[in-house]
């Protein structure tokens, strides 16, 4: 028998971290809760942080006589503040908690929003390291990726948002469904595990000043895998142009989250790009594979020794039908791995070959994001991302650093970056 149906509202604001509410979207709606997708604005469309531009199903005004089952903040700023200035969404939200439901909040959003309406008094909270001792001081601070106390449910930041909606899919439907939907995803068994790829005939990969960097995007692309790339590649400062391979900017990708690229394909193709990188999602990638114009793009992309990669579906569905795999090992979603016709590195969750990276899936997609900027700026700047969006992963960063000097000048260097990330990971729009 189904489970029953739940109702969840995550509202978005501009400033909001696209990663949190993505991923939190996206996963809730794997395991068959009705996500409502809230604007807190005058209009649906909300500019998130790092350029990312999501299309609401709704506003919060709209929603104010509905009842929820779960209502889940995503973090970023400004977008925590503006929850937080939003009179309308307070009152949702106060209302839901009188109730009794379920409430969630990550990233700076626990300390801007939720502590100023004191929901957190009395609780044990966590959230974003440097906002935590903006928590209120009626607040138990625990520095934890995911807190549960009550009926409230905390976490840390983008790097830990994956287990933050697993958590609540298990505070909605319980453990056997969090795991039912974990498995698929392919998500890493441990998180304190350091992050590896497979790498064969290694090149330098080469670009002039800014790395100019295409991620197409069609109806049924898979959201957590487009948006993770996007994000973790403008962290690094990469420039990276969004498109869309529809007749229309707004594409509606696999859960039904609604993104809008920069440009069409037509106006990229007269772009240069030193990388192209392919989302997953079987939608999405059928429609690349039957795209003359993006697939021609990539076989000249190929042809020229520039960079490419895709993850999920795309290596089995738009890569090797079209040659572009061929005399490359690659990865790519378990069930698609019969499709390569090489699969001797399949297991592995990142593949680089030369100037081809693969990965296979949403669990992966922030450590193929992160080999691309090792590739592309050096091991020590993947730290940054690293820093910024998950907050150490709980893994040796050392692993990245591949450090040749004494531990106390990494050590140094680790302080330095950390710094630096801390100051503008959440004030950047």
């Amino acid at each position: 028998m189904a489970p029953p149906l739940k109702k969840v509202l995550v509202p978005i604001a501009d400033g909001t971290e696209p990663m949190e509410a993505v991923i939190t979207i996206d996963v809730l709606r794997r395991a068959g809760a009705d996500v409502v997708v809230a604007s807190v604005g005058g209009g649906l469309r909300v500019d998130a942080c790092w350029g990312v531009k999501l299309v609401a199903d709704a506003l919060v005004s709209d929603c104010k006589d509905h009842s929820f089952d779960l209502i889940s903040l995503p973090g970023g700023m400004p977008g925590s503040a503006n929850f937080r200035d939003c009179g309308v969404l307070e009152s949702v939200v106060k209302k839901h908690v009188e109730n009794g439901g379920l409430y969630a909040a990550i990233c700076a959003a626990p300390a801007v929003a939720l502590g100023p309406w004191g929901l957190l008094k009395g609780l044990k909270a966590t959230c974003y390291p440097s906002f935590m001792e903006k928590l209120p001081s009626n607040a138990i601070t625990v520095n934890s990726r995911v807190e549960l106390d009550g009926r409230a449910v905390t976490s840390q930041g983008a790097g830990t948002a994956m287990e933050f909606s697993l958590a609540l899919v298990e505070q909605l439907y319980g453990k056997d469904k969090a795991d039912e939907v974990a498995g698929p995803m392919v998500m890493r068994p441990n998180h304190g595990v350091e992050f590896t790829m497979a790498e064969f005939n290694s090149v330098e990969w080469k670009f002039n000043k800014t790395p100019q960097i295409l991620v197409p995007i069609a109806n049924g692309t898979e959201e957590m895998e487009a948006v993770m790339i996007i994000d973790i590649l403008r962290r690094a400062n990469a420039s990276v142009i969004v498109a869309s391979v529809e007749d229309k900017l707004e594409i509606v990708a696999s859960r039904k989250v609604k993104l809008i690229a920069d440009m069409l394909l037509d106006e990229a193709l007269e772009l240069q790009f030193d990388l192209i990188v392919l989302p997953g999602g079987i939608g999405g990638a059928e429609k690349f594979s039957s795209s003359q114009k993006l697939v021609g793009l990539l076989k000249k992309q190929a042809g020229e020794n520039k960079l490419y990669g895709a993850i999920c579906a795309s290596p089995a569905l738009v890569l090797e039908p079209h040659g572009l795999l061929k005399g490359k090992k690659a990865t790519a979603y378990p069930a698609m791995c019969n499709k390569l016709s090489d699969q001797s590195e399949c297991e592995n969750r990142v593949v680089v070959d030369g100037n081809l990276v693969t990965s296979r899936g949403p669990g992966t997609s922030m450590e193929f994001a992160l080999a691309i900027v090792e590739k592309l700026f050096g091991p020590k700047e993947a730290c940054i991302p690293v820093l910024e969006t998950v907050h150490l992963l709980a893994f040796s960063l050392r692993s990245w650093l591949r450090p040749t000097r004494s531990t106390a000048d990494d050590d140094q260097d680790l302080f330095q970056i950390k710094t630096v990330v801390l100051d503008q990971c959440l004030l950047r729009r």
